[in-house]
């Protein structure tokens, strides 16, 4: 759906992306991470058309990225942008036919969504009178009135209680399954493991890591495996090609015991003594977070 090829934007003198290079398959989910200031904003204006690259560029399904995209593409931004004196239906009446809907569809999309985000007793209220939840609705509405090919989502569950942000993740999945291709960007790890299919971390405008969540968090799986002893310590000494790393209280009270293989080939037999013991309870790999690798990555750089 998109491919991004060399990508440089300047602001005077600062380099905000620096030679990025993307590829986000049509019908995925795509995670845009990195820390404050990264530059992921201005990607996503630039994948939104609302800014163009200094150098490199931008192709929408094999097509160089241009204004006649714009009614393909929805975008979310992080800094919200609504009018707080109209009424919310006529202010999503408004974005829709800004989008092309004819008034008839654009009536008929309002009242659907307002109805699935459980916002519709509120729908001749002024903007102003929302509770920021709310307001965060109508925003995502907003944005994909329109049945978009391409959504761009700017943290996406900021101001949401838990509530509601399941509401949105639920929704989020279903755009996917009808095909729609999705990039979000957020700081929440959590929900990236969730929902993302493939990621990019980006940190001083530079690309410093992309790849399929399944293959990022493998490559840096380091041996290591969590090992539950129902007891208040570990039951024989540790065979020579294993390392003890540190042990902890479970929550349900038992032993924990973390485990670095100096051997990797050695796992089967790091079960077989485990369960020779005759108190392992439990046995797994410790695969880090994508919140551990976010941080190793952005502290490292």
């Amino acid at each position: 759906m998109i491919r991004v090829q060399n990508l440089y934007k300047y602001y005077e003198e600062v380099c905000i992306n620096d030679n990025i290079s993307l590829e986000i398959k049509e019908g995925s989910i795509f995670g845009l991470l990195g820390p404050n200031g990264a530059g992921k904003t201005t990607l996503m204006r630039m994948l939104s058309t609302v800014t163009t690259p200094d150098r490199g560029e931008i192709y929408f399904q094999d097509q160089l990225l241009s204004n006649k995209h714009i009614p393909f593409i929805g975008y979310m931004p992080e800094e919200r942008g609504l009018y707080r004196k109209m009424s919310v239906v006529d202010q999503l009446l408004y974005f829709a036919e800004l989008k092309g809907l004819k008034r008839s569809q654009a009536k008929e999309q309002v009242k659907y969504w307002l109805k699935r985000l459980e916002i519709i007793d509120w729908a001749e209220k002024k903007m102003e009178e929302l509770s920021k939840g709310m307001a965060q609705k109508i925003q995502f509405i907003s944005t994909i009135l329109h049945q978009p090919k391409f959504l761009i989502l700017d943290e996406p569950f900021s101001g949401f209680d838990p509530v509601n942000a399941d509401l949105v993740k639920d929704l989020i999945i279903e755009l996917k399954k009808q095909g729609t291709t999705i990039l979000f960007s957020t700081h929440r790890m959590d929900n990236v493991e969730e929902l993302c299919d493939r990621l990019a971390i980006i940190h001083k405008g530079k690309k410093v890591l992309d790849g399929s969540i399944h293959e990022v968090r493998r490559s840096y799986f380091n041996h290591e495996y969590d090992i539950l002893f129902n007891g208040n310590e570990i039951p024989s000494e540790l065979p020579t090609w294993a390392t003890l790393q540190k042990t902890s209280n479970s929550e349900f009270g038992y032993l924990k015991a973390r485990i670095h293989l100096t051997e990797p080939s050695k796992t089967q037999d790091l079960i077989s003594w485990a369960h020779e013991t005759h108190q392992m309870i439990g046995f797994q790999e410790n695969v880090p977070t994508m919140h551990q690798i976010f941080v190793d990555k952005v502290t490292q750089a």
